[in-house]
């Protein structure tokens, strides 16, 4: 397999706040690849690193073998936001249509299939404003989709949603693995990480531990992938502290 996303010793400070302190990973092509850890510890910003938005203050990020900040490699890139950027007056398709054309696509069928795919086919013509939060999710993920990018980067994609469309959406995300499409999640929430292929474990702007969910568990010698981030994180702290 290629790496589709390299991430080389990136730091990354907004003023006084270190976001990542020299964050370094790689994503193989055709992989679901979690990012795991709680709120604050550096997940959405290394996302918006990797698209672009928030260049590196030093390191490097290649994604698809291009060196990132680089405009012309969005159009083969999906990212998805935790807050939703959609239109309530507008509808199903006049969204996805919006977002598709800011990737330069105007593929009715294209779109088509991207709201078919979230299954709301049915309520392509109903506007946003009167959709449950979890049809505006599928919405969401449908505008990522529409110009058929061969990464997608998606942060918290299942917050606020009830268990069964979860599972909806992991489903969703396999499917695109089966394609060939490569997928970075991040994600606190612990019984997605059993869905991921590999797990990064993110804390305080670090990659603190990373490999398969049956890995970090033998390594911590624990059944339970909470109890593993904890031992991880208590491992970090102590090297951190023995460094000072």
């Amino acid at each position: 397999m290629s790496h589709t996303i390299v991430v080389d010793n990136v730091h990354k400070r907004f003023g006084a706040v270190q976001a990542l302190r020299g964050l370094s990973l790689q994503v193989e092509q055709g992989e679901i690849y979690g990012l795991l850890g709680p709120n604050g510890a550096g997940k959405s910003t290394l996302l918006r690193t990797i698209v672009g938005i928030h260049p590196p203050d030093s390191g490097s990020v290649t994604l698809l073998g291009e060196t990132i900040p680089d405009k012309d490699i969005l159009a083969r890139v999906g990212y998805m936001t935790q807050s939703s950027a959609l239109y309530n007056e507008l509808t199903v398709w006049q969204n996805v249509a919006f977002f598709a054309g800011i990737m330069g696509c105007s593929d009715k069928e294209a779109i088509r299939d991207a709201i078919a795919f979230v299954d709301l086919a049915e309520r392509a013509d109903s506007r946003i404003g009167t959709l449950s939060g979890g049809m505006r999710q599928r919405v969401s993920l449908a505008s990522v989709l529409a110009h058929q990018p061969e990464v997608i980067l998606l942060d918290e994609p299942t917050v606020g949603v009830d268990p069964q469309l979860r599972v909806q959406f992991w489903e969703h995300f396999r499917k695109m693995t089966d394609q060939g499409i490569t997928l970075v999640v991040s994600s606190h929430v612990m019984d997605e990480a059993e869905r991921c292929d590999r797990l990064g474990f993110v804390r305080n702007g670090q990659l603190i531990a990373e490999g398969t969910a049956n890995s970090m568990r033998e390594r911590a010698s624990t059944n339970d992938l909470e109890q593993a981030f904890l031992f991880f994180a208590e491992q970090w702290g102590d090297e951190n502290h023995n460094g000072l």
